[in-house]
């Protein structure tokens, strides 16, 4: 597909010179586009259903986002998603571009949105460890505990992965320390079937329960190594002792 109109003052271009314009962050090709020219290549997709502003956003091209969403405000271009139900929001919070995060959020993101795998953003923040966009994320309405196609919130994301700091955010911030993923198991599993000390202890001293049964009949401390055990029944000893 072709970018073609007959006015002799504007430039043909391919849908690939666009993409790769996005990609690299090229915004001179973007900014010879006539207004009629660039609304049309809001349209166009890839292979993977990306548009232009996916493309930019996941390449992390800030100033191509800034044109962009400057040249079409309009939510269903923000909220467009690809084949795996990504949107641009999905995208800039896995990659830790907290500047373009709060460009989308700004022009009516939906900080909700979810993927095929029922993931939001603050998934992806979470699992990553990326602390200004949780933060960002969750100061614009995120819903701290949205659960994902496996049950997974996004705590259970930050405590499999080790996330120390973003587990006592998310906490603080009101995320369910005991949820539930789909085969039973809460953060603190998660966390102590990866062997993350740190979290754990963490989950813990915020009152975790260390009793809870998965759905295969295994407790916390069931799922734990022999060298992790004793810890773990420590620290359960002192929040009851007080």
């Amino acid at each position: 597909m072709e970018i073609d109109h007959p006015a002799p003052s504007e430039q043909k271009l391919k849908a690939e010179d666009l993409f790769k314009a996005a990609e690299t962050g090229d915004s001179s090709v973007l900014k010879s586009l006539s207004q009629k020219q660039l609304a049309e290549a809001f349209s166009l997709r890839n292979e993977d259903a990306r548009s232009i502003l996916h493309v930019a956003v996941s390449s992390g091209r800030s100033e191509v986002v800034k044109l962009l969403i400057a040249a079409d405000e309009s939510t269903s271009v923000i909220n467009s998603t690809d084949e795996d139900g990504w949107a641009p929001l999905h995208s800039a919070a896995s990659i830790g571009n907290s500047e373009i995060v709060e460009l989308l959020l700004s022009k009516g993101a939906d900080v909700n949105i979810k993927n095929n795998g029922g993931r939001s953003a603050l998934h992806y923040a979470a699992s990553k460890g990326w602390f200004e966009i949780t933060q960002c994320l969750i100061s614009h309405g995120a819903n701290i505990n949205l659960k994902d196609k496996v049950g997974c919130t996004p705590l259970h994301r930050a405590a499999s992965t080790a996330k120390s700091e973003l587990c006592e955010l998310l906490i603080e911030e009101g995320a369910e320390v005991d949820a539930v993923d789909r085969a039973g198991q809460t953060p603190l599993m998660g966390a102590v079937i990866c062997d993350n000390k740190e979290v754990s202890l963490l989950l813990i001293r915020h009152g975790a329960d260390v009793d809870v049964e998965d759905k295969e009949g295994f407790t916390v401390l069931g799922r734990a190594s022999k060298e992790f055990r004793p810890l773990l029944i420590d620290a359960a000893k002192a929040m009851i002792e007080g």
